[in-house]
């Protein structure tokens, strides 16, 4: 439908109903020089004319836009877009300037000895630089329309993404402070102190370890693998303790890949999103593998999906892919079958 064409962006069917017949209006005064108490007369005759080949040059050039942002949709493509269609749209304007100009003889102008520098020649020219005329109202219309609402839609986007970014570090702090996770972790610590002190204090540093994380990078956007390794190294040692021969947690990235860069919390969040989505226990022990791969970081589990799940706290996937998003399209990997659930987040140069 008219409406609902994206390519142009917006509803232009008023712009075209009032600036056609103000364009047909104003081309005649300005290139043929005519007027209303002088001659040569701009008569209803000679602006239906105008008005007509107008209309043909609009339209056809609003579909010319139309077919080139269709053919090169990539914003690194707008200057390959915009030269293109510029060809086109002179060469259509040309060609459909001087078919339709037999309209100036039902109207007049090709005969009117009033008009400056009389002659088919002068008409023809001047025909031809009021239709390039028409064509650059169009392009200068359409594509400021079209970049103003292409900034508006960025703009908005990036602060979706930000929301969401923040939405998820939140999520995150409410995870590890909600009642069942300090429940968990509470009934672990009471049941290690007294038969073994020494971890009791290993998990509250490396429980510890976990929320001052959360605190820190609340405000990245990236931060060093190291870093990201290091929180979840003390979060899998949480998860060890509570779930112990259940659960095998293996990570081996090696040094090299330490400095690249993942977006805060996505481990954490993989690794919870497997213990909640999954059976741990000793009959289906759980074994979630971390490791680097072709420019990625995957983190991979064998699958044995609970019948019934706990309520998300809103942390998944969809965040993670965005907020990779609006560090520049980088897409993340999710592969699934019968064995297991495999996720790639790219690691990110420095």
């Amino acid at each position: 439908m008219w409406r609902t064409n994206n390519k142009i962006g917006f509803d232009d069917r008023l712009v075209i109903v009032i600036l056609v017949p103000v364009a047909s209006f104003i081309i005649p005064i300005i290139f043929f020089g005519m007027g209303f108490d002088r001659p040569p007369y701009l008569t209803w005759n000679a602006y239906l004319c105008i008005l007509i080949i107008t209309t043909v040059i609009w339209l056809g050039n609003r579909y010319i836009m139309i077919w080139a942002r269709t053919r090169y949709p990539l914003f690194e493509q707008v200057r390959k877009r915009l030269v293109v269609q510029s060809l086109v749209m002179l060469v259509y304007t040309l060609i459909a300037d001087n078919s339709l100009g037999y309209l100036l003889d039902v109207c007049g102008l090709k005969h009117d000895h009033h008009l400056p520098g009389y002659g088919i020649t002068y008409i023809i020219t001047t025909s031809n630089a009021a239709a390039i005329f028409c064509s650059l109202t169009v392009v200068a219309i359409y594509e400021s329309i079209y970049f103003m609402n292409e900034l508006r839609k960025s703009v908005e986007e990036k602060e979706r993404f930000k929301r969401e970014s923040l939405y998820a570090q939140l999520d995150a702090l409410k995870t590890q402070v909600n009642p069942h996770f300090l429940f968990n972790n509470l009934n672990t610590l009471s049941s290690i102190i007294p038969e073994n002190p020494q971890q009791a204090v290993d998990f509250v540093q490396q429980l510890s370890k976990v929320y001052r994380h959360i605190l820190e990078v609340k405000d990245e956007k990236v931060i060093s693998l190291k870093d990201e390794l290091d929180v979840l190294k003390a979060y899998a040692f949480l998860l060890k303790t509570r779930f112990g021969n259940n659960l095998d947690i293996d990570i081996n990235v090696p040094d090299e890949k330490l400095q690249k860069k993942v977006v805060p919390l996505s481990l954490q969040i993989l690794m919870e999103n497997a213990i909640k989505h999954n059976i741990v226990s000793s009959d289906k022990p759980l074994k979630i593998v971390v490791y680097a791969f072709n420019g990625k970081l995957v983190v991979s589990n064998n699958l044995q999906m609970k019948n019934q799940v706990n309520e998300s706290t809103g942390i998944g996937l969809d965040n993670i892919r965005n907020r990779y998003k609006l560090l520049g399209n980088r897409q993340v990997e999710v592969t699934e079958n019968e064995l297991n659930f495999t996720v790639s987040i790219p690691l990110i140069e420095n």
